[in-house]
């Protein structure tokens, strides 16, 4: 780091994205993307029309895709924000209505530890249970804002509908946060309670269902009272926060909604035959609702599987945490590219059974 750097971020720890390495052609599950390419209509929305426009300023409410997401979701256009990525969402929210503190999981999307660092507010990581689902009752009566990533990641378990209104109305004086991006993926949403408390904000993104993790489009829905307070602080920093491609792609996609549900339904049932095929190899698989699977067996080392696998040119997601460190998330994608991580981990096994 230089010398310049205020001391107050000279010890912050960065959030680490998943690893995009270039030296040879990998099958990629190790960043939750969708293995299948956007809808032929959001393809086609990109024309030479619209490059031409990129010499005039996007949209700063971003209005044509606020009503387009308003009308599928069955709420008004003020009770929607848009965001670049979910995480500039997670961002603002930090931001806005952490001031008396955060709470979240210990075992959960690694980003709200790195905001709580950036924006120094104290947080409280609750220990997840032994089976590593989450105890709703220990986020009741929280006096401070509550975090939760439902279904969360990496594990992909999921909470139902009246434990999280419980949380969300034990807390009425502070925001409940719930992080909705791999919903569509078989979990439940918790968006018909937003106009019933005032206290909560969901975050969602096109990066995972809606095949766009590289046009970096994220989206949230609250009370127009949140909405508000999270425009205020765009318009503080970046009011052009989305580019003119990005709300064309967000709209073309909204419109071609079957395409997405079809997607989505593809990767759920590539999912259980993952599942299933894990097991028979003696994999313990938590119960997912996301598009990733989280594995581990005693036959092997969690990082030295992840090691092998590389080496034979497929990518999964390890991560050092002491209690996680022998699980792997494996991203669900195509039946063939999960047919060739089958393979792969049966070759694997077998070497190192052999070596035993």
């Amino acid at each position: 780091m230089s010398r310049f750097l205020d001391a107050r971020y000279q010890a912050l720890q960065a959030y680490t994205p998943g690893e995009q390495p270039r030296d040879m052609v990998y099958i990629k599950l190790n960043t939750n993307e969708s293995p299948y390419p956007p809808a032929p209509s959001v393809v086609e929305a990109i024309t030479a029309g619209e490059v031409e426009l990129l010499r005039l300023y996007s949209d700063p409410t971003g209005k044509e895709l606020k009503e387009k997401l308003a009308q599928l979701y069955g709420v008004q256009p003020d009770m929607v924000f848009l965001s670049n990525g979910s995480d500039e969402v997670l961002n603002f929210a930090f931001m806005a209505f952490g001031g008396d503190g955060v709470t979240f999981p210990d075992i959960t999307y690694g980003f709200y530890e790195v905001f709580g660092d950036l924006y120094r507010i104290p947080y409280e990581k609750i220990p997840l249970k032994e089976d590593f689902s989450i105890d709703h009752t220990d986020f009741c009566g929280k006096e401070k804002m509550v975090v939760i990533a439902n279904p969360n990641a990496p594990t992909g378990l999921s909470l139902p509908l009246g434990q999280v209104e419980r949380i969300v109305a034990s807390n009425p004086d502070h925001l409940v946060l719930v992080d909705e991006a791999y919903v569509d993926f078989g979990g439940e949403s918790f968006l018909p309670l937003i106009g019933k408390y005032d206290n909560l904000l969901i975050t969602r993104t096109f990066s995972k269902s809606r095949c766009l993790a590289g046009g970096r489009l994220g989206y949230a829905f609250g009370n127009p009272e949140i909405i508000a307070d999270l425009e205020k602080i765009k318009f503080s920093t970046n009011p052009y926060n989305l580019d003119r491609l990005t709300l064309r792609l967000g709209v073309a996609t909204v419109e071609a909604e079957d395409y997405y549900r079809e997607a989505c339904e593809k990767i759920q049932k590539t999912r259980a035959w993952t599942t299933a095929q894990l097991e028979s190899l003696g994999f313990q698989v938590l119960p997912s609702l996301t598009n990733f699977v989280f594995a581990k067996t005693d036959k092997m080392d969690g990082k030295a599987l992840y090691l092998a696998l590389k080496q034979r040119g497929i990518l999964v997601r390890h991560f050092t945490n002491p209690r996680i460190c022998q699980f792997n998330r494996i991203t669900i994608g195509t039946l063939e590219q999960m047919q060739a991580l089958i393979a792969a981990i049966q070759e694997i096994l077998e070497g190192n059974h052999e070596k035993l």
